[in-house]
């Protein structure tokens, strides 16, 4: 395998995991970096640009490479950069996290959504994970007809109460919650005081004159054993939960119907901060890396921010995954459902394989994304064998043994 890129001194063994996601775990076209305390580590990538290896359209001709500035749709990773947009609009005094949503967007208080608080909304606790008429791909992609159905959606559960996974909803619930108290679209608001000031290649909404840099994403086979030891199969209970058409985990993940094209340049250009985001790794990393402390001159969460995106809001069963999650205010934190680099981790995985995390204990921050998307939801392997040799190139001895 042709790996471009650099590794410092003592992380050697990421390249090495790196190596073998494509010689044992199937790997098609992939990139990772890593940041330590606001400096970048690692920047890696491999294999094709198109997940099929093959330029669409083109008579057959053999994909172009994984360049250096190949971007990939990176699926919920995205919700975690889209999770900074309210922490950030809290911390300067913009918005109130205690606040009902219906204080910022009178038409969503109906339906018993009176007591359903923005914190609710970034910790998955609104009880809005489905709607009971799935949008069509082009209602998904408009800029209003998501936020008109939760505002006329009546919750599962009682908001505040219990936890599930917002897989699609939460685009259009942080969407129009950006909307109404900044005046512009998340992709915008992203763009201008995040991605410009860190100079991110990371988009929620893809400029037309960028569409070059993204290769095709699509599905790949799990491997079913390396060494005869690897095992993927899911517990019963979450196999049963997909397949029940009635089931919240089927009707989360189905909210859109048919399901979306995401090579589609209009879904690739429509404003989706739940799934929608296009990124590099190295995007990814930095932007973790800034949550956490300063890159370049340039810092995003204060200490109290920080503190806010990984305590602890909601833990156990999941109604919607079907497996015990942990969620700060719009992260993913560490747990056996979402395996980071240590108690102290926050970040978000995107089905099918990208992950973007820090670490504030140890200043790592990390990105991995990928074309080659599998079924897993939150501990794609490929992206767990890179978190593990991160652990290894940071630990002492002593920790490692």
């Amino acid at each position: 395998m042709d790996v471009q890129g650099t590794v410092e001194a003592g992380f050697e063994p990421v390249r090495d995991a790196f190596v073998r996601n494509f010689e044992r775990l199937g790997e098609r076209g992939a990139a990772v970096a890593v940041y330590r305390d606001g400096r970048k580590v690692v920047d890696l990538w491999a294999g094709t640009r198109d997940v099929t290896g093959r330029e669409p359209g083109d008579g057959g001709a053999d994909a172009a490479p994984w360049a250096v500035d190949t971007a990939q749709v990176v699926r919920s990773a995205t919700k975690g950069v889209a999770a900074a947009v309210p922490l950030l609009l809290h911390q300067r005094g913009q918005i109130d996290l205690d606040a009902p949503v219906g204080t910022y967007w009178p038409e969503f208080k109906s339906a018993g959504k009176e007591r359903v608080l923005v914190r609710h909304v970034l910790s998955h606790r609104a009880g809005l994970p489905v709607l009971d008429r799935p949008l069509t791909p082009a209602e998904a992609i408009d800029g209003e007809s998501g936020a008109r159905a939760l505002a006329a959606q009546r919750p599962e559960w009682e908001p505040g109460t219990d936890h599930g996974y917002h897989a699609h909803t939460y685009s259009w619930l942080i969407a129009e919650l950006v909307r109404r108290v900044t005046g512009r679209s998340v992709g915008r608001w992203i763009a201008e005081e995040i991605a410009r000031p860190l100079g991110l290649d990371f988009w929620v909404g893809l400029p037309a004159e960028e569409a070059h840099r993204v290769g095709r994403i699509g599905p790949v086979e799990e491997p079913t054993a390396v060494g005869g030891a690897l095992r993927l199969r899911p517990k019963r209970s979450v196999s049963e939960a997909y397949r029940d058409a009635e089931s919240l985990t089927r009707r989360a993940f189905g909210v859109i119907e048919p399901r979306p094209d995401e090579n589609d340049p209009a879904y690739r250009a429509a404003e989706l901060p739940a799934s929608g985001g296009i990124s590099t790794a190295r995007a990814l990393a930095r932007c973790y890396a800034a949550m956490i402390g300063p890159v370049d001159g340039h810092r995003l969460f204060a200490p109290a921010t920080l503190t806010l995106a990984r305590t602890e809001e909601s833990a156990g069963p999941d109604r919607v995954l079907v497996v015990a999650t942990r969620f700060g205010l719009g992260f993913m934190l560490h747990g056996p459902a979402a395996p980071l680099l240590g108690p102290g981790s926050f970040g978000h995985p995107g089905r099918g394989g990208s992950l973007g995390f820090a670490d504030p204990e140890s200043g790592i921050a990390m990105g991995y994304v990928t074309n080659g998307m599998r079924k897993g939801v939150t501990a794609d392997h490929r992206a767990q064998a890179l978190v593990r040799a991160v652990r290894t190139a940071t630990s002492s001895p002593d920790e490692a043994i």
